[in-house]
């Protein structure tokens, strides 16, 4: 750290210079002035710097002196950015434009690629029509992109170019990521080789593309942030420029559509850009209030971007008008737009400056709320929106009548008055079902309905108002009243829901809402005919019935949207039970009409329409699930919120406290407001913190967290208010209760506009030709069968007035059959359309087709006759494989859901699946072909048969289960044995794949999933972290110090055995790929967010400089003798080493706390060391004193030591749960504390002489518990850090803080009583038997021992129980405090010895379990016998008497006992095989077998004896054959070797 921060002190002296030298060359006297002062600052910072590594350098483990340094580097750094802002700003911009410019470039190869491989002979259906659409959003954003280059070329100074830019790229990456996953899924299934190669090729440039990009344009971003709102400002400014125009062209009569505009597309887009702008205006008020201007900048440029989206729109509707009128009322609101939001950015920016200012918050409020209203001024402007807005004025007019106190009296009778009645509720009831169906077509029949409907339904309220007149009471006249004002609400609930589907027709669920409101506008009108007119029985409810019918079967009609929640099968059982319900209904309404029991008849009558509702309902909801399922039909996509469920939200909450707010609320209605308030605010948070924790987009996940707290803040606040009020119903109470209001319905208007931004919305499915084929059998038996239920309706209510008309008989009999063969028909197709089961036997039969294929592969492979395939390589088959095998895994989990309970998305996932085994099959045998060695031939086709075999189970079991629950339940375990049996197929496979790939030095694919790791770091939800960042911490430093052990092997290997290369290259892929994978939750787990940022980017890194390694290690093990690319591989290892330890810092960093109490445990374990060393030299007696000094002079220092650590003690516990800086503070004054304690205390004791060693060993010990505890809190600390008070890691810094504080007192009281030598003796023995209850909980614990030891060291430590307890009993007789503190000293070892030699022998692996049990049982016996004794010894002393000191040897005989089974224990343990090492039988024994094995080995030696070789000499005369001369040469080895038996003596036979 010091030699860098030298290196870097050497660079910003140069960079000063530099700085100071361009300012003496400036003629600009002001831009001369701004270098001086960026070089002054620079100077400082550097001077700073330097003075903190002076510091660190001197004090080189001080954690206080590495963190200062480290922040004046942080310093220098930032002053650096400041001073060369310009250039390096410069800089960045030019890099992202090289970088968009490649990823439009990759992207416009990609989509040819991708059209061509379509247009290809031999494509497959497979997943194509996403690859077309995904084609399609990306084609959409490369001009923007294009276009943002171009204009930050042209101009290169210029803010706003630089920030469109950067959000050109920003928006470009999205649509890109999903072309290239969709590009990689769509390989596998072409068939045309040529086109698979260049599909595959052009996705993986886009994809490296697109990485770079990401990069550059988050630098970028960093670099140009802060002139966000200056450019977002400029941005609406020119809009309005270009408004202006458009209006002068509009009024000369020129304004002509844009190519591809339509009013539909248009009107559409105007209603989606509202929203967006709503959505960022709440996020920008959110951001300017917490102070944070950076985010807030983003908010604007996003406010920016929705305004530009809907001038465009507005400019799109007002062309496509032909009424001038319109065309001025649309541009000019769109005007009005622009001319606030732009008044609301200045605001914004001034209130970014002064985030604590209330005044400029206030004023920020009034300007967005002017916006806003604004907003919807410019929507209610479209075509058909006006009339809707005029029909609902209408209802509320008309409605006022109601508010009247007196009702005019009725001027005619009441059969006038109600039949009357009737006729505007027929009246209404029709236009209500016209108002639903226009509301899907153009903006005229918008109008034409919404006219019609406002007409009747002022038809019907004077209607209802004469029908009230007539009511014969007050209280039935105020009953009439109620519910025509339950009629006006519904009926303006159902023209604002045609509204807002007019504006988005494709928007999710709005067509069940309007649905819904429809029918609510039924039933008020029911509920209203049948309190006020007087028909016969039965005639009411068959009338009702009808209106209902008429009502739902609009349902029918184009079920192309969900009905409600219910699933397929939820769908076929509420079919079930209906059609049970309507048949008793129709068996009872026909024999009630022919029996006259008129009012039971109108009972069967209510219920057959009930149970016909939901019947069509469910029927609805089927056929359209039958649509969606089918393959070729795009399956709708769950969208972040549910904007309608903050909407429902909204206005109950709105009704809730404005129940509140008036005066007269009684306590009943105070606690069901606020039971409403409570329970859907709640909702709302929930519903934000699921958001917050999928979202991919950390400004939309910020805005949610901080809306959620507004929420629940204003919502506590007005609980508070309500319990006031609720206990005293003053006027102040409800003066305060009404105040509370406001704050809460702004946090949740804000909310939900925020929600709001079609971003976050579901995209609805699209159902294919082939799904509305599908759905026809279903929806035309639901209408046949509503129709006749209708017919059979009207019939029965003819019979009921006269039962006596045979022909009308026939007619109801009719009727009746044809609902009953409706019915049929309509479960049948139920049954037999039951979605996923014919793409389940379809996917069986392919698969079985590719194992038919496998097979005789094998069969071919075994006899040797599998012909190579030709015209492909090795590479590209086993490329395949892997790309096949990777996108079967990504489907395995999806399918299983799907047959759990999702039936709809069941064929979708099956179809997707089978489609890839295929290819597989044929990349599988070809691949084999190509394969020389034959067992690893028949390992590829058996793993691939294998994973065919158990993907082939998986279908068969999903099949089964259908995607019912109930069925589901019972196929449960076998489909989750299918799945683990498919996911380890799927393992094996890849693990051989990569493993071949690696031993022949290809590495696309290591490449390819290093890179895919890394997209995922800032692509999909974040989702909640499962563990705390302690634990993501942990395996990330050991992963990341894995990679850095894998790269130092890949350095030696590649000057080694470059062959070998390959499995490292593997290796490292796959750590890395565990790295990024807890990188994620790591990042969200981390302190703050800039911290979790922080760690991604040098993940990533690091991720980059993998790639460039194995990119290396390939080409290096294709050519090892290429020293240019072994340099290469050496240079790119040296830079992934040092980007494992800036990953290594980043991780330290965020969590600074825990590294903290790491090097504080550390330094308590010294400190602890340096005490028993100190023990060890006062036990010798050679712990003196110096000079003249007493216990007096030190006693003072240790007890104000000791109470300064107590405090300490407290931070440091409260502190767990605070911030990671103020836990490292702590952490660190805590060892400071325990280190000065130690050093006073060691001096004390010497203070004491060394003539009374045994009170010397007793402070030591006291001070050295305390140390011990410490360091125990500290490990429980950093356990227990940012865990709830739940968590088990909290309960045990709880017991370790409350062991702390025992120990410190026990220290105190040992201090006081050391000079006291009537209780020196009693206080030394009462913190021995403290200290052995803490070991004996330790002992206890179910926690196992850090290492094991053998049964012989546990004997051998239970040798010092005999001694102590013998030292124990003669210090009770003796009752002498000597005796006693020896006594202690010598208790407290041997106790805490055997503890410890008990469990580590009892938790050797050897060591059988009953063995186990019982030596931990008798060591806890043993301890507590032994306490037993030395509290005996205690009250002997306190209260000697002969009866007492007679009853230590029966404690001391209990302590014996204990032992005894201690060692027979142990002896258990050793097993029968066990032999003494001191007995001399086994020393002889062993002596023998080691004088063989030296006797073996010689003998070996003289086998591998060769003659020597003879020298090249002159010719001698050979010796005769008696010659001695050549006996000695050939004796000399056996000599030499015979030496080892030499050592053997005659003693080691002796036994």
């Amino acid at each position: 750290m010091v030699r860098q921060a030298r290196i870097l002190a050497q660079a910003t002296s140069d960079l000063v210079n530099a700085i100071k030298a361009d300012a003496e060359g400036e003629s600009d006297l002001e831009n001369s002035r701004k270098l001086l002062s960026a070089a002054k600052i620079l100077a400082d910072a550097t001077a700073k710097m330097v003075e903190a590594a002076k510091g660190a350098a001197a004090h080189p483990d001080s954690e206080e002196q590495q963190q200062r340094l480290r922040e004046a580097a942080e310093g220098l750094r930032m002053a650096t950015n400041a001073a060369a802002q310009n250039a390096i700003k410069k800089k960045l911009v030019q890099r992202l434009e090289h970088a968009a410019k490649q990823a439009a470039a990759s992207a416009t190869q990609t989509i040819a690629a991708a059209q061509h491989a379509a247009s290809a002979p031999k494509a497959s259906a497979g997943p194509q029509p996403l690859l077309v659409q995904s084609c399609k959003a990306v084609a959409e954003q490369i001009p923007l992109l294009v276009q943002g280059v171009r204009g930050s070329q042209a101009q290169p100074d210029s803010p706003s170019a630089q920030l469109a830019l950067i959000a050109a790229s920003q928006s470009f990456l999205q649509p890109g990521g999903k072309m290239v996953a969709a590009a990689k899924a769509s390989v596998p299934t072409i068939q045309d080789q040529a086109s698979a190669m260049q599909l595959s090729q052009c996705a993986k440039n886009l994809g490296t593309a697109l990485a770079e990009l990401r990069t550059a344009a988050q630098k970028a971003q960093e670099a140009c942030g802060p002139l966000e709102m200056d450019s977002a400002l400029s941005v609406v400014q020119n809009l309005e420029k270009d408004l202006q125009e458009v209006k002068a062209a509009a009024r000369d009569g020129k304004l002509k559509p844009l190519p591809g505009e339509t009013m539909e597309k248009c009107t559409q887009d105007l209603g989606n850009s509202t929203k967006a702008v709503s959505s960022a205006i709440a996020k920008l008020l959110g951001e300017v209030a917490q102070g944070n201007e950076n985010y807030a900048g983003i908010a604007a440029r996003d406010v920016a971007g929705g305004l530009r989206s809907l001038a465009q729109a507005a400019r799109g509707v007002a062309a496509l008008t032909s009424d001038p009128s319109v065309q001025a009322i649309v541009l000019d609101t769109a005007s009005d737009v622009l001319d606030k939001a732009s008044s609301l950015i200045e605001e914004a920016k001034k209130a970014a400056g002064h985030p604590g200012d209330p005044e400029s918050q206030q004023r920020l409020a009034q300007v967005a709320k002017a916006v806003t209203q604004a907003l919807n001024r410019c929507v209610s402007c479209l075509p058909g929106q006006r009339d809707v807005d005029n029909a609902l004025r209408a209802v509320g007019d008309a409605s006022k009548r109601l508010l009247s106190d007196s009702l005019p009296p009725s001027t005619g009778t009441f059969q006038e008055a109600q039949s009357r009645l009737n006729e505007a509720a027929a009246g209404l009831n029709q236009a209500a079902t016209e108002l639903v169906q226009a509301s899907r077509g153009t903006p005229q029949d918008l109008a034409r309905a919404s006219g019609r409907f406002g007409q009747d339904f002022s038809t019907f309220l004077e209607a209802g108002v004469e029908m009230a007149g007539q009511a014969p009471s007050q209280e039935d006249r105020a009953q009439v009243v109620s519910n025509l004002k339950g009629i006006s609400m519904s009926s303006s609930k159902l023209l604002l829901a045609a509204k807002a589907l007019s504006t988005d027709p494709a928007a999710p669920n709005l067509k069940s809402q309007l649905a819904a409101a429809a029918r609510a506008v039924t039933d008020s009108i029911n509920q209203l005919i049948t309190m006020c007119t007087q028909q016969a029985p039965g005639q009411k409810e068959c009338d009702n019935a009808l209106r209902e019918l008429e009502t739902v079967r609009e349902l029918l009609e184009n079920p192309v949207q969900p009905i409600n929640d219910m699933s397929y099968f939820g769908c076929l059982d509420s079919v079930m039970e209906n059609s049970k319900v309507l048949g008793e209904a129709m068996t009872g309404i026909s024999q009630n009409a022919k029996n006259g029991n008129l009012p039971e008849f109108g009972d069967a009558i209510a219920t057959a329409s009930k149970a016909l509702c939901g019947f069509t309902e469910a029927a609805a909801q089927a056929a359209y699930l039958v649509g969606v399922s089918d393959p070729n039909s795009q399956a709708g996509q769950q969208g972040l919120v549910e904007p309608t469920q903050f909407a429902r939200a909204n206005q109950a909450i709105q009704m809730a406290c404005q129940s509140l707010g008036e005066p007269g609320c009684t306590q009943a209605q105070v606690l069901s407001a606020a039971t409403i308030v409570a329970k859907h605010t709640s909702a709302l948070c929930n519903s934000c913190r699921l958001a917050s924790a999928r979202t991919a987009n950390p400004t939309a996940k910020r805005q949610f967290v901080q809306s959620a707290k507004e929420v629940a803040n204003s919502t506590a606040n007005l609980v508070k208010t309500i319990k006031a009020l609720d206990g005293a119903f003053t006027e102040e109470n409800r003066a305060q209760c009404r105040a509370a209001t406001a704050p809460l319905l702004e946090a949740v208007d804000n909310l939900s506009a925020f929600a709001s931004n079609p971003e976050f919305s579901s995209i609805p499915a699209q159902i294919s030709p082939e799904g509305r084929a599908a759905m026809e059998p279903i929806v035309i038996s639901a209408k046949t069968m509503l129709e006749s239920a209708g017919g059979l309706i009207q019939t029965a209510r003819a019979l009921a007035v006269n039962p006596r008309d045979p022909p009308r008989w026939s007619v109801l009999a009719g009727h009746s059959r044809t609902v009953s063969d409706s019915i049929k028909k309509l479960i049948t197709s139920m049954r037999d359309k039951a979605p996923g089961q014919l793409e389940c036997e379809t996917a069986i039969a392919a698969l079985n087709s590719c194992l038919r294929d496998l097979d005789q592969a094998s069969l071919a492979a075994v006899s040797q006759q599998l012909a190579p395939r030709e015209g492909i390589s090795q590479e590209a088959l086993h490329t395949q494989m892997l790309t096949a095998v990777q996108e079967i895994s990504h489907l395995i989990e999806p399918l299983a859901t799907a047959a759990r309970a999702e039936a709809s998305q069941l064929g979708h996932k099956v179809s997707q699946m089978a489609q890839y085994f295929e290819p597989l099959t044929l990349a599988a045998v070809g691949a084999a072909s190509k394969t020389l060695s034959h067992p690893q031939q028949m390992a590829l086709l058996d793993q691939t048969k294998t994973l065919a075999e158990s993907a082939l189970q998986l279908l068969y079991t999903a099949k089964e289960a259908g995607g019912n629950p109930k069925q589901a339940a019972h196929t449960q375990e076998a489909l989750e044995e299918a799945v683990q049996m498919m996911t380890e197929a799927v393992e094996d496979l890849t693990t051989t794949l990569n493993e071949a790939a690696s031993a022949a030095g290809v590495v696309g694919g290591m490449v390819d999933s290093i890179t895919q790791a890394i997209n995922q770091l800032d692509e999909g939800p974040m989702g909640e972290p499962e563990g705390s960042f302690v634990d993501y911490q942990t395996t990330m430093v050991r992963t990341a110090k894995a990679i850095a052990v894998t790269v130092q092997e890949m350095v030696t290997k590649s000057n080694t055995s470059p062959e070998e290369l390959g499995p490292l290259a593997n290796q490292l892929t796959s750590d890395y790929g565990r790295l990024a994978s807890q990188a994620k939750p790591a990042a969200v787990a981390a302190e703050n967010e800039e911290i979790g940022a922080h760690i991604k980017h040098r993940v990533q890194e690091l991720g980059h400089g993998c790639s460039a390694l194995v990119t290396k290690a390939g080409a290096l093990q294709c050519s090892p003798s290429d020293g240019y690319t072994k340099k290469e591989l050496i240079e790119c290892a040296r830079r992934v080493s040092e980007k494992v330890s800036h990953v290594l810092a980043a991780l330290q960093a965020g969590n600074r706390g825990t590294q903290a109490c790491i090097t504080a445990a550390s330094a308590v374990s010294g400190i602890i060391a340096d005490l028993d060393t100190t023990i060890m030299f006062a036990t010798a007696g050679t712990l003196n004193r110096e000079g003249a000094e007493t216990f007096a002079d030190h006693r003072e220092g240790i007890l104000k030591t000791a109470k300064v650590l107590v405090e300490d003690t407290k931070v440091l516990v409260q502190n767990a749960a605070g911030s990671q800086e103020k836990l490292a503070q702590a952490a660190q004054s805590s060892v400071a504390t325990i280190t000065r304690l130690a050093d006073v205390v060691k001096l004390g004791a010497a203070s004491l002489g060394a003539e009374d060693p045994e009170t010397q060993v007793v402070l030591i010990n006291a001070v050295k518990d305390v140390a011990k505890a410490l360091g125990d809190l500290i490990s429980a600390t950093k356990a227990a850090a940012g865990k709830v008070g739940d968590d088990p890691a909290v309960w045990q810094l709880k017991n370790s803080a409350k062991v702390m504080v025992t120990n410190v007192t026990s220290l105190l009281k040992t201090v006081k009583a050391v000079e006291d030598e009537a209780t020196k003796g009693t206080r030394a023995l009462e913190a021995t038997t403290e200290h052995i209850r803490q070991e004996l909980a330790v002992f206890c614990s179910p926690e196992p021992p850090a290492k094991t030891s053998t049964p012989e060291d546990f004997i051998r430590m239970t040798k010092g129980i005999t001694m102590a307890t013998a030292k124990a009993v003669a210090a009770g007789n003796s009752c002498r405090q000597e005796d006693v503190i020896a006594t202690a000293n010598l208790s407290r070892r041997a106790i805490a010895d055997m503890l410890r030699a008990c469990k580590e022998a009892a938790f050797h692996p050897e060591v059988a379990p009953d063995v186990r049990l019982r030596a931990l049982h008798y060591g806890r016996e043993c301890a507590n016998g032994y306490l037993e004794l030395l509290d005996h010894v205690l009250l002997t002393l306190q209260k000697p008497n002969p009866e007492l000191k007679q009853q230590l040897t029966g404690h001391s005989k209990r302590v014996a006992g204990s032992v005894t089974e201690l060692i027979q224990a142990a002896e258990a343990m050793k097993g029968t095989e066990w032999v003494d090492p001191e007995d001399p039988t086994v020393i002889a024994e062993n002596e023998l077998l080691g004088a063989a094995a030296a006797i073996e080995a010689a003998a070996k030696k003289l086998e591998q004896l060769k003659p020597r070789a003879k020298p090249k000499v002159r010719t001698v005369p050979s010796p005769p054959p008696s010659s001695p001369f050549l006996e000695p040469p050939r004796a000399l080895p056996l000599c030499d070797l015979s030496f080892p038996v030499l050592f053997l003596t005659p003693s080691a036979f002796v036994p």
